[in-house]
């Protein structure tokens, strides 16, 4: 993986932990030499992850629609930061510029990028690895629906376990290195097709 996408809140949560692990998340990327690729402000989440990246010395890409810029939430000490029209074109140059994405904690923004690229994984559109680091259990309840999901019949066992997660990030990045995607219809039969 040469570089990977960090999808994070844009507020700091209620906990130091979470901008710790964000911190921590980007050092440990930069030391690997895996370029970081995220959403390009400067604040909450999204910049202590940066921060964390350039405190190593690591490549930081962050991509930020204009309006956001106008809005100065730009991060300033970035090795670059692309400027795009509309969120769309943000999220698919994203896309374009990893080998993996992560998500750290965050609201609806970072959930929408999270399922739309666990989407495309199920479809075929990409192989890439997706990863949940799982700080203070706050995932949990997203990995509970994923297994209900599976056992409801909604969702497959192999495009479930394209969801990888561990609350230690050396862990998380050993997986996401380590990731084979496993071939597989995204659709599941019915009884009665079966």
């Amino acid at each position: 993986m040469k570089r990977i996408a960090v999808y994070c809140g844009s507020s700091m949560g209620n906990h130091d932990i979470f901008k710790e692990q964000a911190m921590l998340l980007g050092a440990a990327l930069a030391k690997k030499g895996i370029g970081l690729v995220y959403g390009g402000a400067r604040v909450g989440l999204m910049g202590a992850v940066a921060d964390g990246a350039l405190s190593e010395g690591g490549e930081v890409i962050g991509v930020l629609p204009h309006f956001l810029q106008q809005k100065e939430l730009a991060h300033n000490g970035l090795t670059d930061l692309i400027l795009t029209d509309t969120m769309h074109e943000r999220k698919a140059k994203m896309n374009e510029l990893c080998d993996g994405v992560v998500a750290l904690p965050g609201g609806f923004g970072t959930m929408e990028e999270l399922f739309e690229m666990l989407t495309w994984g199920q479809l075929g559109l990409h192989h890439k690895p997706i990863g949940l680091l799982n700080t203070q259990g706050y995932y949990d309840a997203l990995i509970a629906l994923a297994e209900n999901m599976t056992a409801k019949g909604f969702l497959s066992p192999n495009n479930k376990n394209m969801l990888l997660h561990s609350h230690e990030i050396s862990q998380l990045i050993e997986k996401m290195e380590n990731y084979r995607p496993v071939d597989g219809p995204k659709w599941i039969p019915s009884e009665k097709e079966s």
